[in-house]
């Protein structure tokens, strides 16, 4: 190894800066072989002295267990960790880590709820690292790191101590990983990011120079280069080669020796040649290891070749002369994973099949459940399907106990590979886990088509099939298919008549409204008496739970009063405050039933009494959907500052379930109205509503039809504005949900005033009043009495329009609903300005202050319009027709900029900062407006200096 770090100074010096200024975050990304733990180590130098250094290291394995990398980090740190000052919850590790366990306190009673069983060792974890804290903890090749290792991550960046940098590396040849998202969530300005490329022919001419201790001609270099790719670990290991047949001063003048090297198999041709260099009881060692993974087992390895310790330490010490091992923490180690991998491919598949096979039976001997995953890899790879399958699922229901349903999924997926080689009996049990795992573990669409294969079966149970049906439906449910999934659960109803305990549960889904369209109200609420007569054959506590919570969502997305008194006991409920899952769950379902209807203050309250939940019980995924709903919530409630990037930021995610994903494009196309780009909202808005028409969601499509005909209105095209609010609400008709119908009855209501139609509407807006009067549904009572002084004032009943609109205001207020209240101020301040009413320009500008707190651009557009056509006075700063924020750049807008200016393409930006390209987009078009200049190319350090820091 080189003793001096070529090439990387500038990456170097970024993250040693940051490593020697805790709390930092440091991600370190790059190809197989570029020299990301190189650099870590040289990094690691360089930290605080007196730093605790935690090592972790991701295998290439699934794993059934939690937190695999974090946990051998902590063995290594014994003698640091001291009982005193540890809290009970620490505890909870003792029995994963029993090397440490007597430094620890005494495991407190586990509890019955995996999830917060492993929020608890969460927690655990990260007090343990305060403990040993100053630290800094390093997570090897994070690209195979199991689900819940990030979303360890994703928690302890969000509980991170002042004094522990975090530091990971990552592959960026083998795709994607969630890394990204995790640090995402962090504080601004905190990660730091590291690419590594391979050398360029200078650099590779300096290692060469450094390695050899001669001077290397440039030839000689681009000749080491052309070889090599620029791949520092190749670079090394093929001038290790050369110096084992030639000297080093020699090498320089041996070009020949480098152009005997094949460029596509330089270090899998190195790696052979040292591999014939050993005798055949190394070799098989060797071969052995190979199999067995990265990391040495010489007890395992001895077991294997039934060879005794003193001949495998032999061969050991053999194949550490010749370049293959070397000596990492105590252990011998392959130099690289390429390494490995070219010994293991390098040996025939026989005899490779033979060693798994080998491993697999002498690890199952051992009898530690701990080892169900690598039996089941290695039974996999001996070709072994019956064997791999049992040990498959048994790692699934480990898995499972452990609450890590995505490594769960991931093993049953691969167990119903091959669905021929199992019984009958065998493909459902397995199928059957795997569509409850999938469902949480969101692996829906590779799991979708096995189940659906499965049940083209007719050799199934009525029992077996409504089971595998449910989940079915479930999965189309979670990927978006809303129609599909409703459908598929439909069928299951009847095939579960002799399993109550989930026919109530599929009869529960069944009765949510706002999941399909067509589907009128009373069948909903049929299903849900059904429901609630198969909990009560089912005589379970958590079955009945299930259906009180969607009896209480359906009554409230209706506006029935008694939803908020079974919903206000529900939460007081000891069987809900016992399962914390649930409650969140609960809540955020009842959060947005009260968006829906227009109850912001009680969205609000709910959202943040189970965000609170879904923290402590630790739902990565939960909790994305509880920042989706926020922002939804703080769009209706007025709080704005910010949601356009946050809103952007959503509509560019994967999320893990479909719904989702619809109700961000809305919220996003929503906001981009709102700012004034009607043309992209209004496009985007039309491909929302085609996306939600083919897969039968019917929320967000009312709402999105209601939005793009206030876009056409704006537009100026009423027609268009009253065809899709006609469409809005003939699709409430067949739903009987008047509860939703608000934002379209305003709409339709102006469109026919605009075409002159009013007389065609007014008995619409009476039937409608008529349905919901008893209801308590704000946004739709404040739409009502919004309708009712329209019409008033179309047939020239100024007292009655006014009396009506400031009801509609009132009411507005007092629901939370901030942009509909300052659109009801605006419009009564037009009227009252038409007939001279003193408060008329006070209203006007009331509304105007509004929308400005807003950033509303187009009602601030309207609003300035009006008051010029009534000669009310237009304050600064919204004289130009909306408000300036001259050159003032938020901080992520800067760092954009700046990057930009660099010569960094949107792409490159967005992977630095950890911001999807859409979102980089956005702060670009927003910078360049602030700073007054048309073209990403006009940047420069001038402009930059232009705007202050806010």
């Amino acid at each position: 190894m080189s003793p001096v770090l070529v090439g990387r100074r500038a990456e170097f010096d970024a993250l040693a800066r940051a490593i020697a200024s805790p709390p930092a975050l440091i991600v370190v990304q790059g190809e197989a072989g570029i020299g990301k733990s190189r650099l870590v180590r040289e990094l690691l130098a360089a930290a605080p002295g007196g730093a605790a250094v935690l090592m972790g290291q991701c295998q290439a394995l699934h794993d059934p267990f939690p937190l695999g990398p974090v946990l051998d980090a902590f063995r290594q740190q014994r003698d640091r960790i001291g009982v005193r000052g540890l809290s009970p919850v620490v505890g909870n590790l003792a029995p994963l880590v029993p090397e440490i366990a007597d430094r620890l306190p005494a495991p407190p009673p586990r509890p019955a709820d995996q999830r917060d069983a492993r929020h608890q060792i969460f927690r655990a974890a990260t007090e343990l690292i305060e403990h040993l804290s100053p630290a800094v903890l390093v997570l090897e090749d994070v690209h195979w790191a199991d689900a819940v290792t990030f979303d360890f991550l994703t928690y302890l960046i969000a509980h991170q101590p002042a004094d522990v940098t975090i530091v990971v590396t990552s592959r960026t040849d083998l795709g994607a990983t969630p890394v990204g998202e995790s640090f995402a969530r962090a504080p601004e300005g905190r990660t730091r990011t590291a690419r590594l490329v391979p050398l360029d022919v200078a650099q590779v001419g300096e290692l060469s120079r450094h390695l050899l201790g001669v001077d290397v001609p440039d030839p000689v270099a681009a000749a080491l280069h052309e070889v090599t790719g620029g791949v520092p670990f190749v670079v090394e290991e093929v001038l290790r080669t050369l110096l084992a047949q030639i000297p080093a001063a020699d090498i320089p003048t041996h070009t020949e020796a480098l152009a005997a090297l094949s460029v596509s198999t330089a270090l899998r041709d190195v790696v052979i040649q040292r591999l014939m260099t050993l005798d055949a009881t190394a070799r098989e060692v060797i071969e052995a290891a190979a199999v067995v993974g990265l990391t040495v087992d010489p007890g395992l390895t001895a077991e294997l070749t039934e060879h005794d310790a003193r001949h495998v330490a032999k061969a050991l010490t053999s194949a550490h002369a010749a370049g293959l091992l070397h000596e990492q923490d105590g252990r011998s180690r392959f130099r690289h994973v390429l390494a490995q991998q070219i010994v293991y491919d390098a040996t025939p598949l026989p005899t490779r099949q033979w060693w798994h096979a080998r491993v697999a039976r002498v690890l199952e001997e051992r009898h530690d459940p701990i080892l169900s995953a690598r039996i089941a890899h290695h039974y996999r790879r001996a070709g072994l399907v019956k064997d791999f399958v049992r040990w498959a699922e048994t790692a699934a229901d480990e898995a499972v106990r452990h609450g890590n349903e995505a490594a769960a999924a991931e093993f049953l997926r691969e167990a119903t590979a091959d669905m021929a080689e199992l019984s009958i009996d065998d493909r459902v049990r397995i199928a059957t886990k795997l569509g409850r795992a999938a469902v949480d573990g969101l692996a829906h669409a590779e799991s979708a088509p096995i189940l659906t294969r499965l049940l083209e079966s007719e050799q199934l149970t009525p029992a077996a099939r409504g089971e595998l049906r449910f989940a079915l439906g479930r999965l189309y449910r979670q990927q978006g298919f809303a129609r599909d999934g409703y459908g598929e659960i439909e069928r299951a109803v009847d095939e579960l008549d002799d399993r109550p305990d989930l026919q109530a549960r599929a009869l529960a889904v069944l009765a949510a409204p706002e999941t399909v369209v067509d589907v009128p109200l009373e069948a909903h609420l049929a299903r849900c008496a059904q429901a609630v007569a198969a909990a009560q054959r089912a005589g379970s506590v958590d079955v009945e739970l299930g259906v009180r919570i969607a009896r209480a969502s359906l009554l409230l997305e209706q506006g029935d009063p008694a939803a908020w008194g079974l919903i206000d006991a529900a939460r007081r409920d000891p069987v809900v405050l016992t399962q914390p899952r649930e409650h969140a769950r609960a809540a955020i379902n009842w959060a947005q039933g009260a968006l829906h209807i227009g109850n912001v203050r009680r969205a609000d309250e709910l959202l943040a009494e189970g965000r609170s939940i879904a923290e402590r019980s630790l739902s990565p995924r939960l909790l994305e959907v509880f920042e989706l709903v926020g922002a939804m919530v703080d769009h209706a409630a007025g709080r704005w500052d910010g949601l356009a990037e946050r809103a952007q930021d959503l509509a560019s995610r994967a999320f893990g379930f479909g719904a989702a994903s619809f109700e961000a494009r809305y919220l996003h196309h929503l906001v981009q109205g709102s700012r004034g780009n009607a043309a992209e909202a209004v496009e985007g808005l039309t491909d929302l509503i085609r996306d939600c028409e083919r897969v039968g969601a019917v929320w967000p499509l009312v709402p999105a039809r209601a939005a793009l005909a206030r876009l056409r209105l704006t537009l100026g095209d009423p027609q268009g504005a009253f065809d899709e609010a006609s469409a809005a609400l003939e699709q409430l008709r067949r739903k009987g949900m008047w509860a939703w119908s608000a934002d379209a009855l305003v709409c339709h209501v102006e469109a026919a005033s605009a075409l002159g139609a009013v007389d065609d509407v007014r008995a619409r807006i009476t039937s409608v009043g008529d349905r919901v009067r008893d209801a308590q549904a704000p946004a739709v009572a404040v739409a009502v009495m919004t309708c009712e002084a329209l019409i008033a004032h179309h047939d020239g009943d100024t007292s009655t329009a006014e009396e009506r609109l400031s009801r509609a205001r009132a009411a507005a207020h007092d629901a939370g609903l901030v942009a509909v209240a300052a659109r009801s101020t605006e419009r009564l301040g037009d009227w009252r300005c038409e007939r001279g009413a003193a408060d008329g320009p006070s209203l006007l500008t009331e509304a105007l202050t509004a929308y400005g707190r807003l950033s509303a651009r187009q009602d601030i557009a309207r609003v300035t319009r009006t008051m010029r056509r009534h000669g009310v006075p237009v304050p600064y700063p919204w004289r130009g027709g909306r408000p300036t924020h001259g050159n003032d750049l938020s901080r992520r807008e800067q760092e954009v900029v700046q990057r930009a200016a660099a010569g960094r393409t949107n792409r490159a930006i967005a992977a630095e900062l950890y911001l999807s390209p859409r979102t980089v987009e956005t702060h670009m078009s927003n910078a360049l407006r602030k700073l007054g200049l048309t073209s990403r190319d006009e940047l420069d350090a001038g402009a930059l200096e232009a705007s202050p820091n806010d």
